[in-house]
């Protein structure tokens, strides 16, 4: 971790939420883990070919690239045909018992919201991410829901542009969550404060260890609105 970065912790200012209107979140790995999910659904595909399970290199890529990228990356190319035809037949519904939202981020969402924030999520999932955010009841939560189905997919900065222009802020008035080299090379890219979740090897502004943290400090910052 680079020695100048920030962790935010309960001892220090609030002063890095100064001017702040709202917060952008990648899903997989900081809303949820889907860790398992993610193994589960390629895999799936994987086993539709024939193939066994991925290996840990694949695991680490599909977890933070989009999707048509992640089957070409697990599946060999004279099978990509084959490979998409499998996905198409997959219920993604039946693997979501294999995601976990992360703790403390329901409390973390409605304390932002009563601080008035604006609340977004900026992630390389395709068509399955309104799906997850309604089956976990959190869909109240977010506006706009910006995914790869409708932007370049990230390490492009197009999700968060969109974010700012349809928010009407400027870049230094929100933060970016996430926790791979792609959320934050977007981040930099579109000039937003990166903060880095449960990944102190990144890069970042600011490095939350968990929402709890998070979560005391946004309380602290914005109590006369709470």
């Amino acid at each position: 971790m680079p020695r100048s970065a920030l962790i935010c912790n309960d001892f220090q200012s609030t002063a890095f939420l100064n001017g702040l209107k709202g917060i952008v979140f990648d899903c997989d790995g900081v809303l949820f883990d889907s860790w398992e999910a993610n193994k589960a659904y390629y895999n799936g595909i994987r086993a539709g070919l024939d193939f066994g399970p991925m290996d840990a290199d694949m695991e680490h890529y599909v977890h933070a690239h989009a999707v048509k990228d992640s089957i070409r990356y697990v599946t060999p190319e004279d099978r990509w045909d084959e490979a998409f035809a499998v996905a198409k037949s997959l219920e993604y519904r039946d693997l979501l018992h294999h995601m976990i939202p992360e703790p403390g981020l329901e409390n973390l969402l409605g304390t932002a919201r009563q601080a008035g924030l604006k609340l977004g999520v900026f992630t390389n999932r395709t068509n399955t991410m309104e799906l997850v955010l309604s089956i976990f009841g959190l869909e109240m939560y977010f506006a706009p829901v910006i995914t790869a189905a409708k932007v370049p997919p990230k390490p492009r900065p197009d999700g968060l542009h969109r974010i700012l222009d349809e928010w009407g802020v400027r870049a230094h008035e929100i933060a970016f969550v996430g926790d791979s080299h792609l959320d934050g090379a977007a981040a930099r890219a579109a000039s937003v404060p990166f903060w880095a979740y449960k990944a102190p090897a990144l890069e970042a502004d600011l490095h939350l260890p968990d929402f709890w943290s998070l979560l005391r400090q946004l309380q602290r910052a914005f109590q006369h609105r709470l």
